[in-house]
């Protein structure tokens, strides 16, 4: 079963509070889910069309366990926490 990768992207953030609050909650919400975080950050280099934004790379054994970590009730508390803190990109990728 190939991997997943979580490919977060941060279009806004509006508040740094609230997104300090998600971080708080999800990150050890993600790792009890299997997670591993790849890459946290903005780019070092753009090339093409590419933005300079904040991007998440996060590393799971499948999509299915992708989706469950983003369902899980931890995760979904850390949702509630950011409200409209900021503006997201969100997307599971199956890896080759």
């Amino acid at each position: 079963m190939p991997k997943a990768y979580w490919v977060a992207t941060y279009r806004s953030i509006s508040d740094p509070n609230a997104l300090a609050a998600y971080a708080k909650l999800a990150g050890p919400a993600l790792q009890k889910a299997g997670a591993r975080f790849l890459a946290r950050g903005e780019p070092a280099k753009t090339y093409e069309a590419g933005l300079k934004l904040r991007t998440v790379v996060i590393e799971f054994d499948s999509v299915q366990q992708a989706q469950e970590a983003h369902d899980s009730p931890g995760y979904q508390e850390a949702l509630r926490a950011l409200g409209k803190g900021a503006e997201r990109d969100i997307r599971i990728v199956e890896g080759a």
